[in-house]
């Protein structure tokens, strides 16, 4: 059977008291604190998951939502993607958080078994966990970006992408790495970005990047060679579409052969005419209204939705 690069199944967790977190402002310079109360962050942000699922499924896309539980407190329950991935030949990969209260996130039976109700099975899991007692950390789909076709991984090393743990994630899922470092200016200093999915997407025949991040030469021209020796369209985005989520975006299969990229509003209204072409030529845009998440949460469209590849029960 062919491989995809896109999924038809995505799993999402409803927020129960989604809110800034602390613990991940030290390093995601995407999150802005306001001063809402916690009640009217968290129903806003519920609308917006809700609105999201349900532009999702409109299009054929099969959304498994998982409920999160108000115990223990997982402000950032609603970006699964950093601690799971699933894969096509039945596997389950669970990962090192940075954060200790994102760790809490990690509800490896509740979702196996909810995916089990919908049909699929997992039957290995390689666990990355133990590394965070190391204070080595690998934050998922954040962290990596897959080629799942062509059996690339890209990765923007930062305190939460570890060199080592992620070429040992490749050796043990066959793919080949792409290493790099990638930087944004936060009060006129280049500091690393959190994740690599805020500066690239790939997509099944382009890839979305903010090129100009990846500031050693040699490094980008890897990157570059990378995705087109892979067959990609490289649509270069700036640091200031970056800031508006405009690298995070995930392409997803809905109904019959359809595909779409999903971004936030916020994403889509940063783009240029030329740059929207260009992915149109390929697929539909879905534009999702996540303004309270990607605010307090500091992530996006992307981030709220972990792929799921594993193959369905026969």
């Amino acid at each position: 059977m062919a491989k995809k690069q896109y999924a038809q199944t995505i799993l999402m967790v409803e927020p129960v008291d989604f809110r800034f977190n602390v613990q991940t402002a030290v390093n995601n310079y995407f999150q802005v604190e306001t001063d809402e109360s916690p009640d009217s962050i968290q129903k806003k942000a519920l609308g917006e998951f809700n609105g999201m699922v349900a532009k999702l499924r409109e299009k054929g896309v099969n959304v498994v939502v998982l409920k999160d539980t108000p115990e223990p407190h997982t402000p950032d329950s609603i970006f699964p993607n950093n601690w799971i991935t699933f894969h096509e030949d039945n596997s389950v990969a669970l990962y090192p958080m940075f954060a200790k209260n994102r760790r809490e996130e990690r509800r490896t039976e509740d979702v196996l078994n909810l995916l089990s109700k919908h049909g699929f099975n997992a039957q290995q899991i390689t666990d990355y966990t133990a590394s965070e007692e190391d204070n080595i950390f690998l934050e998922g789909t954040g962290s990596i970006i897959l080629d799942r076709v062509n059996m690339i991984a890209y990765a923007a090393l930062s305190p939460r992408t570890d060199k080592d743990l992620f070429l040992k994630f490749c050796e043990d899922f066959n793919y080949r790495p792409v290493a790099f470092e990638a930087n944004q200016t936060v009060d006129g200093k280049r500091m690393q970005i959190y994740h690599t999915n805020v500066m690239m997407c790939v997509a099944d025949d382009y890839a979305v990047i903010c090129l100009s991040t990846i500031d050693d030469p040699a490094e980008n021209k890897m990157v570059v060679d990378a995705l087109r020796g892979s067959g990609k369209e490289i649509i270069d985005i700036s640091e200031e579409q970056m800031h508006r989520f405009a690298g995070n975006m995930l392409q997803v299969g809905g109904s019959g052969n359809s595909r779409y990229l999903v971004m936030s509003k916020t994403a889509c209204d940063s783009l240029t005419e030329e740059q929207v072409k260009t992915i149109e030529k390929y697929n539909p845009i879905l534009a999702v209204d996540i303004e309270t998440i990607e605010t307090q949460g500091g992530g996006s469209a992307r981030c709220m939705m972990a792929e799921v590849f594993l193959p369905a029960k026969a």
